[in-house]
């Protein structure tokens, strides 16, 4: 049985081969990046920020803020991200975003539940799309992220917590502040659900991305 599986998955294999999630080459067994996109992707490598995970420039002492986090501490314990915001990194995610290549999620979550593997009592929660526009795109990018991230670190996936109970607008051209405020009050969490939240487990907000600004 074993080894029919193993012939039918070669088979497979040579029908829909293993292409690189940026340029399309053919890989040869696995999914990911050829080695000429891999170099052009500015991952994001320590040191870091402990909380917003802002790249640091030079070698400095665990535990260490940043200057936007010393300053004004922000309303959350830790943030991770991947890779910075380039134009080379911004191409990933407009295809994942914008052009249905949901085959990139399971490879996109490897490398996002890697960086946060630690953590204690997770509870991976996707941010929820408004009815409307679910239905027109038919599947949530957020949802499937988090439930592959649940399912890499062997967490508990709750992707029907939270409830966006008004559409907003696109947030792609808006400054940091026009964000906030354009989803201030966009969320609730579902009725009965709440004792999830309050005085349950921690939470690690974590981004796919994060353009590094000093």
């Amino acid at each position: 049985m074993q080894a029919n599986l193993s012939l039918f998955k070669k088979f497979v294999d040579l029908l829909i081969p293993f292409r690189c999630a940026k340029c399309g080459t053919i890989l040869e067994n696995r999914h990911g990046l050829c080695a000429d996109c891999w170099t052009l992707i500015p991952f994001i490598t320590e040191p870091i920020c402990d909380c917003c995970g802002l790249p640091f420039d030079f070698e400095i002492e665990d535990g260490a803020l940043c200057g936007r986090c010393s300053h004004v501490h922000p309303p959350y314990t830790t943030a991770r991200s991947v890779f910075v915001y380039t134009p080379q990194s911004k191409d990933l995610i407009l295809k994942f975003k914008h052009t249905d290549s949901v085959h990139s999620a399971p490879l996109f979550a490897e490398w996002m539940a890697r960086l946060v593997k630690g953590a204690e009592n997770p509870l991976c929660i996707p941010v929820p799309l408004h009815w409307t526009r679910l239905f027109m795109r038919t599947y949530n990018q957020a949802g499937l992220l988090a439930r592959n991230i649940a399912k890499y670190n062997d967490w508990t996936y709750a992707p029907s917590l939270l409830i966006r109970k008004r559409r907003t607008p696109s947030q792609g051209h808006f400054s940091k502040a026009e964000r906030v405020k354009n989803i201030k009050g966009a969320f609730i969490v579902r009725e009965g659900k709440k004792t999830n939240f309050w005085g349950g487990p921690w939470f690690w907000w974590m981004t796919f991305l994060q353009q590094a600004q000093p």
